[in-house]
């Protein structure tokens, strides 16, 4: 079934003298073998009649599959195209060069190789159906611009159904970044998670990682808006991810609207698109926190936020402490790649923000809560992190 995305204003191109298209040609991946085949002795080796033999073992045991083919180190990189980037539902095709990103980054930060695969449904039975035909060439599954809250209900019945680790970055990466530059600045201003509460704008994908992670790392308090205002247990209209927010999340029992939520909190994290007011940036309890993420647009100017708050951070490399999921995807999922995984856990995730957050070290200051992404030291931390907690958690197979 054909996939007609959804309406969107996009910007007429230069093809000939913009260099992103000239970098784009062709693709930016390519396939390279690990052997060489030199002679015909080499091809009976590498392919039949040699490969027979291979085939015939990893039949009788199928677990030597992660030892004798590709799959214990490659990830599939998967999308529908129906939240790409801040381009919205531009469909599969017009996804693709995101997913080469993604593919490349993977190599470049943590020497694991994946596919991108673009999908042409929408669906949630389809897309589960379809990515778990495909898990046995994998050793993980890699989710992607996937729109909420259908990504929510994807990733829970693909964690069900498969035994590798199944993540959906859009979500998860945030979260974990989020966290590491939280607890640097929750230490910079001399106070616990415990103590703080945070204001979250923003119930997607994101937002809602992003509360889970901070919950399961102890913060006192959060309270998350989405376009209706603040989100609180009886509020009409909650689906059911939103519901459970509800439960677990404001028990201060906040109404209004986010600006509302920021008078005396100590975190603002922003995660929606929309815009936050210097009044209402002002309004935070001294040593405020704010982490204005929607891109390329944040919800407060980073100079105007600066006069208010003693830590800001944003999704953009142009200012300090970008909050950029490079810094963790690749690290997670070699961790989990290394021990050969069962899933990812909530623990590896915190880890993983743990080990990160541990990088900075010393150099802690108001412009350094989250070190860079090409810091060479980040992605064997992580790694190194989640391959451990693995281990103590009882996923781990190796």
């Amino acid at each position: 079934m054909a996939v007609t995305p959804t309406s969107v204003s996009l910007p007429a191109h230069d093809l000939d003298s913009d260099p992103a298209f000239a970098l784009h040609r062709g693709g930016k991946l390519e396939v390279r073998s690990t052997i060489p085949v030199r002679n015909a002795d080499d091809l009976a080796l590498a392919y039949t009649p040699g490969v027979a033999r291979v085939c015939t073992a990893i039949a009788e045991q199928p677990g030597l599959v992660n030892d004798y083919t590709w799959v214990s180190n490659v990830v599939a990189v998967v999308t529908d195209g129906t939240a790409v980037l801040g381009l919205g539902d531009i469909g599969p095709s017009a996804a693709m060069p995101v997913m080469e990103g993604k593919a490349l980054l993977f190599k470049q930060f943590a020497g694991v190789d994946s596919v991108p695969i673009c999908l042409d449904c929408t669906d949630v039975d389809a897309l589960v159906e379809t990515i778990v035909r495909l898990a046995p060439s994998f050793g993980g599954i890699n989710l992607e611009d996937i729109s909420a809250p259908r990504c929510f209900e994807v990733e829970d019945r693909l964690r069900e159904l498969l035994d590798i680790p199944v993540f959906h970055d859009d979500q998860h990466g945030t979260a974990i970044v989020v966290l590491a530059a939280l607890q640097n600045a929750a230490k910079l201003t001399g106070r616990p998670l415990s103590e703080l509460r945070a204001v979250i704008a923003g119930a997607g994908a994101s937002g809602v990682a992003v509360t889970r992670i901070l919950l399961n790392a102890g913060i006192g308090d959060i309270a998350v808006s989405d376009s209706k205002g603040l989100i609180y247990e009886g509020r009409e209209g909650l689906n059911s991810f939103k519901a459970d927010l509800a439960r677990d999340t404001n028990r201060a029992r906040l109404t209004g609207s986010t600006e509302d939520a920021l008078v005396g909190a100590d975190v603002f994290v922003g995660l929606s698109g929309s815009t936050v007011s210097e009044e209402a940036i002002a309004s935070m309890a001294p040593g405020a926190i704010v982490f204005a993420l929607s891109n390329p647009t944040p919800e407060i100017h980073p100079e105007v936020a600066r006069k208010h708050a003693r830590v800001v951070a944003t999704g953009r490399s142009d200012f300090p402490n970008q909050i950029n999921n490079v810094l963790a995807f690749p690290g997670v999922f070699r961790g989990a790649l290394d021990v050969r995984a069962t899933t990812i856990t909530e623990n590896m995730k915190v880890a993983a923000a743990t080990a990160l957050a541990g990088v900075v070290g010393d150099g802690l200051s108001e412009d350094y809560v989250i070190p860079s992404p090409f810091d060479e030291r980040v992605a064997p931390a992580v790694t190194a992190a989640v391959a451990a907690q693995a281990r103590l958690d009882g996923v781990a197979r190796l």
